[in-house]
């Protein structure tokens, strides 16, 4: 499986930006998807996840009611709606997917499948 982020950007805080991970060599709604994120001189951490059809949505505390993940399976592919960003959230920005959202799934090590590149998410104050 193959995964390729997406949507990147500059956005002014308080506003909205939609990122995507594209999948290919496989079917993406079979997977757990995680989105992480790592700023500069910080520690990859996980932002949210999605289990494997649909099976459940998790959030990270700090982006809790304001972030959405969700899948579009007819394109193979799985979002991250950011609403109303804030400054801290400048970050790359990756997807993982495994075969089952791992046991602890804020920890990128816990991620033995595929990752996309990433994508850079600027958040302008």
């Amino acid at each position: 499986l193959q995964l390729v982020e997406s949507g990147g950007g500059l956005v002014q805080s308080g506003g909205s930006l939609t990122l995507s991970c594209a999948a290919s060599g496989g079917t993406l709604d079979a997977y757990a998807v995680g989105w992480f994120r790592q700023a500069p001189g910080k520690e990859r951490e996980g932002v949210s996840c999605l289990g494997s059809s649909d099976s459940g949505t998790f959030y990270a505390d700090s982006v809790k009611g304001r972030f959405t993940i969700s899948r579009d399976n007819t394109k193979n592919m799985v979002y991250l709606q950011m609403n109303s960003p804030k400054f801290e959230d400048t970050a790359f920005y990756y997807c993982a997917a495994d075969v089952e959202v791992p046991v602890n799934p804020w920890i990128s090590d816990y991620w033995q499948g595929s990752w996309g590149q990433g994508t850079l998410v600027i958040v302008s104050s």
